[in-house]
Formats: structure tokens, sequence, C-alpha cells
């Protein structure tokens, strides 16, 4: 069970399907719970100046509904077949689901963006606008891994497409307005603030890098806009984080900076070609930047480099602290994994790091980011050591057996984790191969022994595991 699982919160996407269900829950839950009305003091500062009303005035022009239906066939069944139910049946016919969310119109011409879950799978879509005009609009592309959707509208011509702002520009506190089509009532503005930037690991799409808002986000806000003060779209609606499966103040938009690219591809070539870097990263702890002497909340450690990639060309080694891509500073995996793929493949990126103590500089042309690596075998019990861990020599047979690749050269197998041990607090599995232990190479169960009881305090290992390499750290 998973982290978000036991605190029991509910990631849900934005977009709604509508039923009779959830319209009555909306009456049952409006008369029975009682009502209070305060303004907000974000709107009360700014409504003298007519700034908000401004605002909504230039942007809600642009903001588009989005209807989408697609046919479900009826579930199948060993029944069907049988000589008594096969009439029936086959009488059954698709039942058409319906989906409500929004957009934004980004071009004169009918160029809209949107979620990838507003229109997934959809057999037809209608988009109304403001004025209650209605059009009928085609797919140019999608993008699952980011969860974005571009459109385009038949036969419009002359419509009011908003301004694409710099979402790098906003800081904490910056007001902003929601502007969607929530649980399919129509156009609706709210008003809330710029909670968090760069929220990432969230778990929603692949590629995160998410600006939280606590303007109201509700199901059918999804592909909306997120608007600054300036009335520029500063994001896409996409998310929230809820323990009731409504709003409860958490809302997670899609930032412009992130948009633009992969709109620019969509509109292109219909598809996203991220760039490949060909690292292995992890983020920099305070415990990990003090054991391996690194300047402590800066950068972003490399943790293996993968010898067909890009960095292994450009000449990135294990150990590097990456700290900056073309000028960009990134602390975080998912930042450095952002600005990397958005860069597009074949893009040449400039990158600063660390090493030795002495900051580099290197440029690197990406590559089309391939497949995935992995591969990982049974459990096999082996003697055990003090420190709870079961180890075993990289030979023919335990490699074959935990599926262990013939790139990996040296090093001893974790056969078997004791429960509660050390090497279970680091997060040491069975199949793990150890590479290194404090930065020195080991190639025997004797001089892991060695070295693991001359440590002292804590120690560094460099572990292999499914593909990957990666810096654990055990405290003794």
């Amino acid at each position: 069970m998973s982290k978000r699982t036991r605190r029991k919160l509910l990631l849900i996407s934005g977009g709604a399907t509508l039923s009779l269900t959830l319209a009555l829950m909306f009456v049952h839950f409006g008369d029975r719970l009682p009502v209070h009305f305060s303004a907000h003091p974000a709107f009360a500062l700014s409504a003298d100046r007519g700034s908000v009303a401004d605002v909504v005035d230039r942007v809600l022009p642009s903001v588009v509904n989005i209807a989408s239906t697609r046919k479900v066939e009826p579930s199948k069944s060993p029944f069907f077949d049988h000589p008594m139910f096969r009439d029936y049946f086959r009488r059954r016919s698709p039942r058409m689901q319906r989906g409500l969310g929004s957009g934004v119109i980004v071009s004169s011409d009918g160029v809209i963006i949107t979620n990838n879950h507003v229109v997934a799978k959809a057999d037809k879509i209608r988009v109304t606008l403001w004025d209650k005009r209605e059009f009928s609009a085609k797919v140019v592309g999608t993008d699952p891994k980011s969860d974005l959707a571009v459109l385009k509208l038949k036969g419009a011509k002359n419509l009011r497409s908003i301004v694409l702002g710099d979402s790098d520009r906003l800081r904490l506190g910056d007001a902003v307005l929601a502007v969607g089509n929530p649980f399919g009532v129509g156009q609706t503005v709210t008003l809330g603030i710029v909670s968090a930037k760069g929220r990432a690991n969230i778990g929603i799409v692949d590629y995160e890098d998410f600006i939280q808002t606590d303007a109201a986000i509700n199901p059918g806000n999804s592909g909306g806009a997120l608007v600054s003060m300036r009335g520029e779209l500063i994001g896409i609606n996409t998310a929230i984080l809820s323990r009731s499966g409504g709003y409860q103040g958490i809302g997670f938009a899609i930032p412009t900076n992130m948009v633009k690219p992969i709109m620019k591809s969509l509109l292109s070539g219909g598809k996203v070609l991220r760039g490949w870097l060909g690292v292995v990263i992890q983020d920099l702890t305070h415990e990990l930047a003090k054991a391996m002497k690194l300047p402590p909340g800066k950068g972003v450690l490399v943790s293996d480099v993968d010898p067909r990639g890009p960095a292994k060309k450009a000449g990135l080694r294990r150990g590097d602290l990456l700290l900056k891509v073309n000028g960009k500073e990134v602390n975080t995996t998912g930042r450095l994994r952002n600005l990397v793929a958005s860069a597009g493949a074949a893009a040449t990126v400039r990158l600063e790091l660390q090493r030795d103590g002495k900051r580099r500089s290197l440029s690197v042309k990406l590559a089309s980011l391939p497949g995935n690596l992995g591969g990982r075998g049974p459990a096999q019990v082996a003697p055990t050591e003090s420190q709870g861990l079961g180890l075993a020599p990289l030979s023919p047979k335990v490699r074959e057996r935990y599926k262990i690749s013939r790139r990996v050269r040296q090093g001893v197998v974790v056969t078997q984790v004791a429960p509660g041990s050390v090497g279970d607090r680091a997060g040491l599995q069975p199949g793990d191969v150890i590479l290194e232990v404090n930065r020195v190479k080991i190639g025997s169960v004797s001089r892991f022994s060695q070295l693991f009881a001359a440590a002292r305090g804590q120690v560094l290992l460099l572990v292999y595991r499914r593909g990957v390499s990666q810096y654990l750290l055990i405290h003794k």
C-alpha cells in the first residue's frame, strides 16, 4: 500500500463525468450543510480598484467548456456465448459516456490547450465559447505523460486568445484566478494565491512541475486557466488533492513554461520528442551531502551514467553534482528531469556542475528518450552478517538468478535483508548489487565486511538495482 493510500488522501483529476447520482448528491449536501458567506481578503483589497473584474473581462472569452462523448462497449463475460443468453447480449448496444471539462484558446484561429484526460478516447468533442457559440473540435495531439492535449476548432476564426505568461516569474503569495466550468454549472471564476511551486513526485503523471494554489478547483475545471493578475495564462488547472473527492484547498496546475514546448511539439508533429541525458539522478539530502562532502541544499547528484547516452559522451561522471541547466538552477530531480525533457531531442544544453570541489561547465547534445531498463530475480538466502545482510559474490549463478546486467562487472549481491536491521532501514533489497563502500570499489564479500567494519557512524553505499545505480546511507 502506498504512502498516499495510507494517509487516505485522494488525488483526483479535474475532469468530470456527470451523472444523475452526482447531481442528487450536490442537491442533497447543499440542503443539509450550512452555507456561510464572507469576503475573500485578496478580493476585498482588489475590488475597489476593479482590477479583478478587469482581469476577468479580459480572460473569460478565452476560456471554453469542452463536452466529450465516447462509446463504451458492454462488458464481456463467458456467459455471452451461452445459448440461453446469446440473443439477449447481442441486443445490448454500446452506451455513450459523457464528460465535461475546460480549455483555453491560445490562437485566434481556434487552437485550444486542455488536459489529456478531458478528451482521452473521445469519439466526439463539442466546444462551447463564452458567448454560447458551439464548435466541433478535433484532437491535434495528446501527451499523456504531462496530461496535456491540443485541439483545433473547425471553422473558427477571429477568436480572442489568451496571452501566455512566464510562469517562472510567479512568486509565492501572488494572487491568481482559476477559470473553468466546475461540475458543468457554467463558467466560473475563483480567486486564490500561489501556495507553492515546483511540486513534483505527486504521482499524477510522469512529468510533474506543478503550481499549487488554493484557488477553488473542482471536477470540470480540468484544462481551464490559471491566470495572473496581469491577465496572462500561467497554468493549466489539472488536479486536486482531497480526502473527500471535492475541493479542500490544494489544487495543481501545469505551468505555462512547461506547456509551451509541449504545445509547440504537438502542433508541429502531433507528438512530443523529449530530451534524454542518459544519467541516473537522485536528490541530495543533507546526510548525503555531508557524507560526500558536497554543499547541502544545492544541485542534483549523478549516481550513474548510461554508457550509451549523451552524458557519457560529454564527459559526465558518477558523483558529479549538477547545479544548472541552461542557466536555470536545479535543486530537485523533478526540476532537472523536466528541464532536460522540455529542451527536446537533439537540443544542446549547457550544464554547470561541481566535481571534486571545482565548478565545471559542459555542453551536451541530447538524444531521444529510449525504453526503460530493468529486471530482478527472486530472493535467495545466504549466510548473514552482523549488519543483517546476506551477501554473495557476483558469480554466474547469482547473476543469472537475479538477472543482473553484464555491464555490472564487480560488487557483491544482497541475498537477504533482516527485518529491522540497518540494511533494511537504509532501503536495501535482495538482488541489489553493492558496488562501493565509502567511495571504494569492492569485489568480494570479505572486502565489503572489512570496509564496513572500519567505517564509523554512517556508511555510504553505491548500489545497483534494476538497471540503475543510486547512493544509499547506512547508519551503524
